[in-house]
């Protein structure tokens, strides 16, 4: 059954040094503070996953976090590069950063393998992209009643999956609403969760259209009001496109950057 933890409590309990963690959030709903205190913990060695890599990735990334990155998009969204990342890749800074590149639909189908304990996933994307010659867990196979050439790629599997929500219960029993991405599917699929949420509530209205994770399916609830920040969360506040603006000149200098870093982490220049 979940425990309702503090942040700091729940990030130094479920999230070590070498996990593969996923933080998940497509546009919506994106565990930023969750992404910030793995900062301020100084977690080091991680296998990050995540669909579409936007700022709080580059931030992870920049602090030093991440020895890996398996995705499928990367980019500030309406910007354009993330600088940490390209940064990490091409000059090893602060750290190497191997990368493992995959589609929209790649991601999506190797969460859904996860967690339905299936070692791989089986689908047509890939054909017409070179992805398979970079990627190495990209795999041609052949469906053995027609014969076609179809595209194996492995389960997800994530140590730790950390997503925000709306609401959860005092019981653990999580509530969320609105564009939902792979939340659900990042949740079963990992080994640990944590979910941050604006409020905790003693009891979960029905919402139409809401999906509900039971509290067996979660390791930790955290309340966050604010959580997903710039990010947005529906029925709380809107997506902060100006902050999105503001970090391409933030990321963009490692000087710059380390200044951000640096207030994060209450570090004195």
């Amino acid at each position: 059954m979940a425990r309702v933890l503090a942040l700091g409590e729940a990030v130094a309990e479920l999230v070590h040094d070498g996990d593969t963690v996923a933080l998940e959030g497509f546009t919506h709903l994106i565990p930023v503070e969750a992404g910030h205190e793995i900062i301020r913990q100084g977690r080091r060695e991680l296998t990050l996953v995540r669909m579409t890599p936007d700022i709080v990735y580059d931030q992870l990334i920049g602090a030093g976090c991440a020895s890996r990155l398996i995705f499928s998009w990367g980019g500030n969204p309406g910007v354009g590069s993330l600088h940490r990342f390209r940064d990490a890749v091409q000059h090893a800074w602060p750290v190497p950063l191997e990368i493992e590149e995959h589609s929209h639909a790649g991601m999506a189908n190797r969460y859904v393998a996860g967690a339905s304990g299936l070692p791989f996933a089986v689908l047509r994307g890939y054909t017409g992209t070179d992805l398979p010659g970079q990627t190495a867990t990209i795999k041609p196979i052949t469906c053995p009643f027609t014969g076609e050439q179809l595209t194996a790629v492995p389960a997800l599997n994530p140590d730790v999956a950390i997503v925000h929500a709306q609401r959860a219960d005092r019981a653990g029993n999580v509530q969320m609403w609105g564009l939902v991405g792979v939340q659900k599917e990042a949740v079963l699929s990992a080994k640990r969760s944590l979910v941050t949420v604006e409020e905790v509530v003693d009891e979960l209205e029905p919402r139409p259209g809401a999906i509900v994770l039971p509290t067996w399916a979660v390791t930790a609830v955290a309340e966050v009001p604010g959580g997903a920040k710039p990010s947005y969360a529906a029925g709380y506040y809107e997506r902060d496109n100006a902050a999105y603006q503001a970090w391409d000149p933030i990321g963009r200098e490692r000087e710059e950057f380390t200044r951000w870093l640096n207030d994060l982490t209450g570090v004195k220049a």
